[in-house]
């Protein structure tokens, strides 16, 4: 059933199957892109990351926020239409054969991917809460060479994951020409061991990566 959630004053459609958590205001805010940038949102789910860029004070010249889910994609097209948020447009596609918006490849990409592997752990009941919390309809790989495809060179893809994937997340971006710039590690309230990560990776990248670690209640 579809609901209302204000996220700073903007009136956002969601749905039990298509919230969203911290990890995805997190990875928001370490995205920073310049105003003049072009951003595609992969698995956007209700678009809580386009919704937030929408803030930020350097809002992005175009937002493609895309996701394979129907109900998904209805809930941000309401969620635009209510708040006027022209600049961001959904797009209803699968990120493993969408090629480009016209000739716009991306300057930046978001992606809060699903986090485990299809067969680990138990699978929620719920088909879409299914298929955002394991690698159903993409993987890792998919994601990366999505990224590759979209973004120009020398464009950063931005992604939250968990650090029991690290190595997988990393030797996945690199076999797809995205060096891992920066990363770090978020840890729990009052638990050093971290719970989540956020990477930069440049497409065309140099090696070189700054790590950092930073509690939930520190700003990114």
């Amino acid at each position: 059933m579809a609901d209302i959630f204000d996220v700073d004053g903007i009136r956002m459609h969601i749905s039990d199957d298509h919230r969203f958590g911290s990890d995805a205001v997190l990875l928001a805010k370490f995205m920073k892109p310049k105003r003049h940038d072009i951003v595609y949102d992969l698995c956007t789910g209700s678009g809580i990351i386009p919704v937030l860029l929408s803030k930020n004070k350097n809002i992005p010249k175009a937002i493609y926020a895309m996701d394979i889910s129907y109900e998904a994609i209805s809930l941000l097209e309401r969620t635009i239409s209510d708040n006027n948020l022209d600049f961001i447009v959904p797009i209803r596609a699968d990120l493993r054969e969408f090629k480009t918006v016209g000739e716009q490849n991306a300057d930046m990409i978001s992606v809060n991917p699903p986090y485990f592997r299809q067969g680990s752990g138990k699978e929620r009941q719920s088909f879409s809460q299914a298929h955002a919390r394991h690698e159903l309809s993409c993987n890792l790989t998919d994601i990366a060479r999505a990224a590759k495809r979209l973004l120009k060179y020398g464009g950063y893809l931005k992604m939250c994951h968990i650090p029991e994937r690290l190595t997988d997340v990393i030797c996945t971006l690199r076999e797809n020409n995205l060096e891992p710039k920066e990363i770090i590690f978020i840890n729990g309230y009052n638990n050093p061991v971290p719970w989540l990560f956020l990477v930069s990776a440049k497409k065309g990248g140099k090696p070189g990566i700054k790590i950092s670690f930073k509690p939930m209640t520190e700003g990114i």
